[in-house]
């Protein structure tokens, strides 16, 4: 009677260790079957599962979202050679649903049906993808979310940004008052920052569930860029007239617009996102650094103005929320403008010191959609330093020196833009002429 009773508890323990899965579907395996022009893959399930499917852009990806399912293990990955996407990843959401990512190589149209407990997608090759690097251009890493990138020319980095036809319509139209309440406005930000040091927020990329891309050797981005975030804020700090502020302070998850609301709250008067950068071919290599291109600033514009959150927010020191439209929209164009340029002054500078210390993916600066460098006041880069996919420049993240040498050639970058006259009025910095020291 004891051994029955004694069997009858074991069976009742493993009846509640799988409770959490009674009701959940279990996906087993995935299997890939392509075609010239198609391809198809199979889902195998306990059973007939709810789902939604829907296309990403900038990258390309196909995703599907699986409802209310569990999966066993790492679903397999297709083939090198697969025509139309380069691999697959996968993400619990919610606790209980599976996102399941698929990295395009070409355009596709897919179309899905359940055939018992399978879930078949069927994907038709549509061409070439419309943002499909070129050879040479920077590639964007299927492990990494970006925005289009697009080179900036230095004849654009020459000239300033011409506001949107609709608002230089309406500056010439009321020119006189609108620009002078314009300047008025603006100057607000200088009274409001009397007397402060220098402010600049550090954005280690990625952290926490978020490794970001990832090395041959296991290094993983999130550590290497922390590392030399923190190498570059011990730096600023020891410059008088300076302090640094980090947007994440140990391995965990930021999102990007809270990024951003970090920099604002902290009154940052720059933002420099570090990031290392990858691709699938080993052989790429070197640093870039983005600003902001003109269709992400566009885009936050509108998202600005639009939004009733952001209308009671300051820019450049100016509340939009009592102004009229056409005010509104020719302040946040007067400051986009302002900062675009002075962001790429930026950037040039810190390019220029990376060309000293290791290669140079890009000898010019790059634009990008980013969103972490769309605050519309307040000068942002990202900085790519190396390519973690390439193994000798895995290495050299990973080396304290090589760290220290990046963290430097951000320093000396950001010193030299202050040097050039970008030194913000009413600072500690510009009112004791401060010599800035490297």
């Amino acid at each position: 009677m004891k051994n029955y009773w004694k069997v009858l508890s074991i069976a009742g323990l493993q009846l509640l260790s799988v409770s959490g899965y009674a009701q959940q579907i279990s996906v087993n395996s995935l299997n890939y079957i392509s075609g010239p022009d198609q391809a198809r893959m199979v889902f195998d399930l306990t059973s007939a599962p709810k789902y939604r499917i829907f296309q990403l852009e900038n990258p390309s990806r196909l995703v599907i979202d699986i409802l209310d399912v569990h999966l066993g293990q790492a679903l397999s990955q297709p083939p090198a050679s697969h025509p139309l996407f380069h691999r697959v990843r996968t993400a619990l959401r919610n606790d209980t649903d599976l996102r399941v990512v698929f990295d395009l190589k070409k355009q596709i149209e897919p179309k899905s049906f359940k055939d018992g407990s399978h879930l078949v997608v069927e994907l038709t090759d549509k061409g070439p993808l419309a943002n499909a690097a070129k050879p040479g251009a920077t590639p964007s890493f299927a492990g990494k979310t970006t925005e289009p990138k697009t080179v900036a020319r230095k004849a654009d980095m020459a000239k300033p940004v011409e506001p949107k036809p609709a608002i230089k319509k309406a500056v010439e139209g009321k020119s006189a008052g609108l620009i002078k309440v314009a300047n008025r406005s603006l100057k607000t930000k200088m009274a409001a920052h009397k007397s402060k040091g220098i402010v600049i927020a550090i954005d280690a990329g990625h952290g926490g569930k978020d490794i970001g891309a990832q090395g041959y050797s296991g290094t993983q981005e999130k550590d290497v860029v922390f590392s030399i975030a923190r190498r570059l804020k011990t730096l600023i700090d020891r410059q008088p007239g300076m302090t640094a502020v980090m947007v994440r302070n140990g391995d965990y998850f930021v999102n990007l617009r809270e990024r951003m609301k970090i920099a604002r709250t902290a009154k940052a008067d720059l933002f420099i996102s570090i990031h290392a950068d990858a691709f699938e071919d080993p052989g790429v290599k070197g640093a870039s650094v983005f600003t902001l291109s003109q269709k992400g600033a566009s885009s936050e514009a509108a998202r600005w103005l639009a939004n009733s959150e952001n209308a009671s927010d300051l820019v450049g020191g100016v509340k939009l929320h009592d102004k009229d439209d056409v005010l509104a929209s020719v302040l946040l164009d007067l400051s986009q403008t302002a900062t675009q340029d002075a962001s790429v002054d930026l950037a040039a500078n810190v390019l220029e010191n990376f060309g000293k210390i290791g290669e140079l993916h890009h000898d010019a600066v790059q634009k990008a959609g980013f969103m972490v460098l769309k605050s519309p006041d307040i000068p942002s880069i990202l900085v790519e330093t190396a390519y973690i996919s390439n193994p000798s420049e895995e290495q050299k993240l990973r080396s304290s020196a090589h760290q220290s040498k990046m963290a430097m050639a951000i320093f000396k970058g950001i010193v030299s833009y202050f040097s050039q006259q970008h030194t913000p009025i009413n600072t500690h910095m510009a009112e004791a002429d401060t010599e800035l020291s490297m």
